[in-house]
């Protein structure tokens, strides 16, 4: 399918310089949605999937309805978005295209994964990418994590980058290939 031909573009927004990739239209269309949520669902290679607010999520959820591995999502929200106890929550510094920012996930969301061996693996997913600086930012805090579950501890994983749209003029894959591969279901350019 030629999901490239539904992506909409707006020049200079959020600010001058920024060119929005607007992903809203694979939400209009029942058909359309499902058809690519399976395929992004496809390219997941971990039965966990982490995944930024908000677009994200808007994806990355209905992948546990789909027939696939795809078993837990793990919410990474911005500061004040997830309720915790004391030493559950792990803030990240990322650096965004217009600065930097800080997104937290929950050890305990870490911790309802499956475990794959002796590693929770996990699929970092993500609508679009740009510089790379969200998805590397919070991929090396997921994998510098080790988690507890039933005695035993666990090592966690980003075992690949799984992206809806990727500029590809843009250095974002350059920056994430020696964490995990990248694969991205639409290429496009920010001359597009």
């Amino acid at each position: 399918m030629d999901y490239k031909s539904f992506v909409k573009f707006y020049p200079n927004f959020p600010i001058k310089g920024v060119n929005f990739v607007d992903i809203i239209p694979f939400l209009q269309d029942k058909a359309l949605f499902r058809q690519l949520t399976d395929d992004l669902t496809a390219l997941c290679q971990a039965p966990n999937v982490a995944a930024p607010e908000a677009r994200g999520f808007l994806f990355a959820a209905p992948m546990l309805y789909s027939q696939s591995h795809v078993q837990n999502v793990i919410p990474l929200r911005k500061k004040g978005k997830l309720p915790f106890t004391e030493g559950d929550l792990v803030q990240v510094e990322i650096m965004k295209e217009y600065g930097p920012d800080h997104v937290y996930f929950r050890r305990s969301d870490l911790a309802a994964s499956l475990p794959d061996g002796d590693t929770i693996s996990i699929t970092f997913f993500d609508d679009i990418l740009a510089t790379g600086g969200t998805a590397k930012g919070l991929a090396e805090g997921l994998n510098a994590q080790r988690i507890t579950i039933d005695g035993k501890e666990y090592r966690v994983k980003v075992t690949d980058f799984v992206f809806l749209v990727e500029i590809d003029d843009l250095p974002g894959r350059s920056r994430l290939e020696s964490i995990a591969p990248v694969k991205s279901l639409i290429h496009v350019r920010e001359s597009d």
